[in-house]
């Protein structure tokens, strides 16, 4: 009984080391990869086109404003007003009547003196995968500058990167890791889940559908 227990023990113990180097891998790679690509410093930024911003809520889900969506709005205007890009593309999650990301994003764009026409929102963001390739396999871009925070910014760049598409990313402001703790946990699993994604399952967006012009201001 105990010689068996013993065998449980160690199969648990092998199969978790190899767990965690396998979540190490995914990270490691997918942050080295990605490395020359992420910029904090918007003078040093390539020009582009258009700027796909990465949806999230307005909200927590306890009702408090989210200080990941307001960084991005304030990081995309950034990028507007200094002409690093002519246009937004904001790209979110509208799977419900009540809830709808890009609405949201361009509201708030609006507040901050963007123009309406230099905003093209994309309903079928579900998730990051979809906005990245829906970007150019939707609305034409085959070069883009993705707005979102640091971690996040390293996933959809390594997306981008295995869809063929020339993208770089302006870092927005990021929280306290006291209050971001759990969503950076949650980033070190997603990367896993998007090497799984584009290198072993060749996962496509949820929807495609029409092609979608950008008209540039």
């Amino acid at each position: 009984m105990f010689l068996k227990a013993k065998k449980w023990l160690t199969i648990g113990a092998v199969i978790l080391i190899l767990l965690l180097l396998f979540i190490w891998a995914c990270n490691y790679w997918i942050e080295k990869s990605t490395a020359n690509q992420v910029f904090n410093n918007i003078d040093t930024l390539p020009q582009n086109d258009v700027a796909l911003v990465l949806g999230t809520s307005k909200y927590t889900v306890n009702g408090y404003q989210n200080p990941y969506f307001y960084y991005r709005i304030e990081a995309a205007v950034k990028l507007y007003q200094t002409k690093k890009v002519k246009h937004i593309l904001v790209s979110g999650d509208n799977r419900f009547k009540s809830y709808n990301e890009p609405k949201q994003m361009q509201q708030a764009l609006e507040k901050r003196g963007i123009p309406t026409n230099a905003i093209t929102l994309d309903y079928a963001g579900f998730r990051t995968l979809d906005s990245v390739v829906r970007s150019k396999e939707v609305f034409g871009q085959k070069r883009i500058t993705i707005v979102s925070q640091k971690f996040h910014n390293h996933r959809a760049l390594f997306i981008a990167n295995r869809r063929s598409i020339n993208a770089v990313a302006f870092n927005a402001q990021d929280i306290d890791i006291r209050f971001g703790l759990k969503t950076m946990l949650r980033e070190y699993l997603a990367r896993c889940k998007a090497v799984l994604d584009i290198i072993i399952l060749n996962k496509q967006p949820k929807f495609l559908g029409e092609k979608i012009n950008i008209e540039m201001t």
